[in-house]
């Protein structure tokens, strides 16, 4: 299809210093939780970005030296030369389909707690160093003789990027985590020198790190500025009157800026507290600073709101980390027309998840990000199917849609069986709860795939038991019935079923979401799930007039919610409704009128009163119709059915992401090898091992992928032979 010339201004070039990206669409920095333990994975991912379209693809923060670090968390490292090819198999990845390679450059400084390098931190002032974790590690105050070097460290960094290939090379002053943003921002430098006091003093640093920086990288090389444009702690940090003035300053010192608002958890609101756009009152106005390109986020999925920032000056280049992960093909796909394919980020941040959680990237909406290169997954090819077999899936959940719709494409006759009225399962059901609309894009999306498929049939109101399975005649079964919220309090603090008294009111979250509420108005919300469903229902029923009580074992509500960074915003809004919040408190018995409690720590009894309560606590899979069909098992060859599998909640309940990951997993693994377990089904990278008397390092071999038996290389190209740029197996001279 022909693209809508509604969004012609989209595909519009733009000139950022001496390079020129071929469209307005900008893949900003962003984590994914494998930076240098798994690059080669890390590269094939970007480079799926560049083939999506993206005319700018960046790294996540860089590490640029020893002395700054942020063990546990796992970003890039350009420490000294040896770091270069990692960055080389990147810079590749991207360059391979036209797009600029950008790298963002970074010294944490009083975010970096160093426990790996064991280097004392240092920043404009001894304070405590603040990261996602309380550290026991204070920094130093810098004295010049540290500027100097830090400047002389910036540029050595700043050419082995140059070397690498870099088209852009960013001086980082966001989030909190860069330091020229912690001399900027007055809370946390407090100097007397030419580097405090003064605005124009507290900017100086950043001055003279886009000045080396600018004259390191030469003339084919472009400089970007991430800055933060509002810490929002008024004047008592860095606010946005004074970033505008920094901006004026040094309006074009730099070849574009890139707005970010700080700390992180600000810039990268869920969709349950911030819409599309919302960053747009801190980073309009910038436009009329400076003649050069300006780029903002705001998690944007709609071409009309991109056009819209574009046409009103907002913006010069649309910004994305999170669109981007959910359809990295989102900009290939406006300009051909295809907008009803586009998967719209549901801002969920179970992104955001593997940075916190040390573990690659995942997301719900796009099942193969992380697995481009371990798996050989891509988000749009997947490869044609390897036999006539015929699939029934049994459920149109999240599982269910993604494994009926992955079938399809690849080619598969199959019929999904819905026993409701409705597709979606959980999806449409959590959709509906208090701010999580947008998380029903994830059944939107399939659906509209499932209407393009001639060769896939949905059925409603059709309800199966084993013995109208065996009668249909199908090749392979994938069940994806579900799971439903356990009724007996069993989840992590209590390993076996907790005492119920007659006449006890006990709902659970199915209760709720099939529209049923308590009969009184007094109501304990027991949550020992950790996640958002204890949180958001005590929001519904807070909503709805009852008095709630919230109690956990956990010290927080919601308490997992941290590593999708909204775990205090989901506390504020509680205790702003009025609900009692317990931690550490674990229920140890129900009765009619009320729970009885006991610390987690001493514990202590006591005793809530309340005229119900929800367990908010584990899920049990809906595993019925797997155990009859296994039962008859001897009946399956007479019936045609080569495999019986569960897949998604109904294999082992768990998030939305793995439902749908399970569903894509089924897809692409069928008429594939058996998974045994007997072999490691997906690649990895080990660390090379050193020799200490001849100083050789051996590179490891990959592990091949189990299914399709096809490796992306380093550009993220399938149907290469070679695991990796260079072979397996060889040795190499340390350098």
């Amino acid at each position: 299809m022909a693209r809508d010339p509604r969004y012609d201004i989209l595909f519009e070039p733009v000139r950022i210093g001496p390079k020129t990206a071929r469209n307005r669409f900008y893949q900003v920095p962003h984590c994914n939780g494998m930076g240098y333990r798994d690059p080669a994975a890390l590269a094939a991912m970007r480079g799926i970005k560049a083939e999506g379209g993206w005319a700018v693809v960046c790294t996540e923060e860089v590490e640029i030296h020893h002395t700054s670090e942020i063990t546990p968390f796992i970003e890039l490292r350009l420490w000294d030369d040896r770091d270069i090819p990692v960055m080389e198999r990147m810079t590749g990845a991207i360059q391979a389909h036209g797009a600029l390679a950008g790298i963002e450059l970074c010294y944490n400084g009083l975010s970096g707690s160093n426990l790996h390098s064991r280097e004392i931190p240092m920043g404009p002032q001894a304070l405590p160093i603040s990261t996602f974790m309380p550290d026991p590690v204070q920094g130093r105050r810098m004295d010049l003789e540290d500027i100097r070097n830090l400047r002389r460290w910036h540029s050595s960094a700043v050419r082995r990027a140059v070397r690498a290939g870099f088209d852009i090379v960013y001086v980082y002053a966001a989030h909190g985590l860069g330091l020229p943003q912690q001399f900027l921002s007055r809370r946390l430098n407090d100097r007397g020198d030419a580097y405090g006091g003064s605005l124009e003093n507290r900017a100086r640093l950043l001055r003279e790190l886009i000045e080396d920086t600018k004259e390191a990288v030469g003339d084919d090389c472009a400089v970007a500025v991430r800055i933060a444009a509002d810490e929002l702690c008024g004047e008592a940090g860095l606010h946005k009157e004074e970033v505008h003035e920094v901006i004026a300053m040094m309006a074009e010192l730099p070849d574009l800026w890139d707005l970010a608002l700080s700390d992180w958890d600000n810039d990268s609101v869920t969709s349950r507290f911030g819409g599309e756009g919302e960053q747009e009152p801190f980073v309009a106005g910038v436009k009329a600073l400076t003649t050069r390109p300006v780029v903002g986020v705001g998690r944007f999925t709609s071409p009309d709101t991109m056009v819209s920032m574009i046409r009103r000056g907002v913006l010069d280049m649309i910004g994305a980390a999170r669109p981007s992960i959910a359809d990295p093909f989102l900009p290939r796909k406006i300009e051909e027309g295809r907008l009803e394919d586009i998967r719209e980020c549901i801002g969920c941040n179970i992104c955001v998840a593997g940075d916190f959680t040390m573990s690659p990237i995942r997301c719900t909406q796009n099942p193969t990000m992380g697995e481009e290169w371990r798996r050989g997954w891509h988000p749009e090819i997947l490869r044609a199917r390897e036999s006539e077999a015929r699939v029934l899936v049994v459920g149109a959940g999240p599982a269910g849609l993604e494994c009926a719709q992955a079938l399809g494409k690849r080619g598969y006759e199959v019929a999904l069986a819905e026993a409701g009225m409705e597709a979606g399962g959980r999806v449409t059901r959590e959709s509906r709860l208090p701010g999580l609309a947008a998380w029903a894009r994830v059944r939107d999306y399939r659906l509209q795939q499932l209407h393009g498929l001639a060769n896939v049939e949905l059925y409603f109101d059709s309800a199966l038991g084993a013995g109208d399975i065996l009668d249909f005649g199908f090749d392979h079964v994938a069940v994806a019935t579900g799971c439903h919220w356990r009724r007996d309090g069993v989840a992590r603090h209590h390993r076996t079923p907790i005492p119920v008294a007659d006449g006890t009111a006990v709902l659970t979250p199915d209760d709720l979401m099939a529209g049923g509420r308590p009969a009184g108005k007094t109501v304990l919300v027991y949550d020992d799930d950790h996640y958002y469903m204890g949180g958001v229902l005590a929001e519904l029923l807070a909503d709805e007039g009852f008095a709630v009580t919230l109690a956990t074992p956990a010290a927080e509500v919601s308490a997992w919610t941290r590593t999708t960074m909204e775990q205090h915003r989901i506390q504020a809004r509680l205790i702003e409704k009025g609900v009692t919040i317990r931690p550490h408190t674990a229920v140890t018995a129900l009765g009619p009128e009320g729970v009885r409690t006991a610390c987690v720590f001493t514990g202590r009894e006591g005793a809530i009163g309340c005229d119900a309560v929800l367990l908010v606590t584990a899920r049990l899979p809906e595993e019925g119709l797997v155990e009859d069909l296994k039962a008859r098992e001897e009946d399956w060859a007479d019936a045609g059915i080569a495999s019986v599998r569960a897949i998604g909640d109904a294999f082992a309940p768990g998030t939305i992401a793995a439902a749908v990951y399970s569903g894509r997993k089924y897809a692409e693994t069928l008429d594939g090898p058996p998974d045994t377990g007997d072999t490691v089904p997906f690649r990895r990278e080990l660390t090379a091992l050193e020799d200490p008397v001849r100083g050789l390092t051996v590179d490891p071999a990959c592990t091949p992928v189990r299914g399709s038996g096809r490796h992306p290389d380093s550009s993220g190209r399938r149907d290469r032979a070679s695991p990796s740029r260079g072979g397996t197996g060889r040795a190499r001279r340390a350098r």
